[in-house]
């Protein structure tokens, strides 16, 4: 069970890795919160994004993304849910802007409700649903383990090889954040740039088709 060649995950990983390294919502959360609030509050994010990823593995060993990729309605639910979701974080960061202050608290926002928006973000991402869908039954070898087995192995490996990715991502953002937190001005434009990068984001979900 689970016998792969070196081929086989030569081809895997570096697939994984270019998912991992391509810039999307779940990224922007995870860079906005170490940005904002510094390596423990990414750190948090991160969590949450790879739980909302981990759902996408569980609903694609399952076939259930098979109903976003068959249902336009579910399709356009999912995608107006996430993308609306998107464009209220955006707003949110625009009303904070400069809340950061050196005599302000920088946690702000609780590691629960960081997490949970996390997985949020990543949750109601329909493209994510159907890349897993489209992307991991390549990777399905026969003989080698039931099928739904062998797509939530393969869809958590993608997790792992996140965990290699953007932990250097969360900790090189917080430090050099940590220079700008002084400047209220500085702050301030980050807190705008951030939330302009949500609302597009968000745009761009709305905007996409199923094909």
């Amino acid at each position: 069970m689970f016998s792969y060649s070196v081929a086989h995950w030569a081809a895997f990983f570096t697939a994984a890795l270019l998912l991992n390294l391509t810039p999307g919502p779940d990224m922007a959360y995870v860079l906005a919160h170490s940005l904002r609030r510094g390596r423990r509050a990414g750190f948090v994010a991160m969590g949450g994004v790879w739980t909302g990823a981990f759902v996408h593995v569980v609903l694609a060993a399952l076939g259930l993304s098979a109903v976003l990729a068959s249902s336009a309605a579910a399709f356009a639910l999912v995608k107006y849910l996430g993308a609306a979701y998107l464009v209220w974080l955006g707003i949110q960061a625009w009303r904070a802007s400069g809340e950061a202050m050196p005599q302000m608290p920088v946690q702000a926002v609780s590691a629960r409700a960081t997490f949970g928006r996390g997985v949020l973000v990543a949750a109601l991402n329909p493209k994510v649903a159907m890349f897993f869908l489209a992307f991991l039954p390549q990777f399905v070898v026969p003989g080698a383990g039931p099928v739904a087995a062998q797509l939530f192995l393969h869809g958590c490996l993608i997790i792992v090889v996140a965990a290699f990715v953007e932990p250097p991502m969360v900790w090189f953002a917080a430090t050099f954040a940590r220079r700008l937190r002084a400047n209220v001005r500085v702050q301030r434009w980050l807190d705008r740039a951030l939330g302009s990068l949500f609302i597009a984001l968000g745009a761009r979900l709305a905007a996409v088709s199923r094909t």
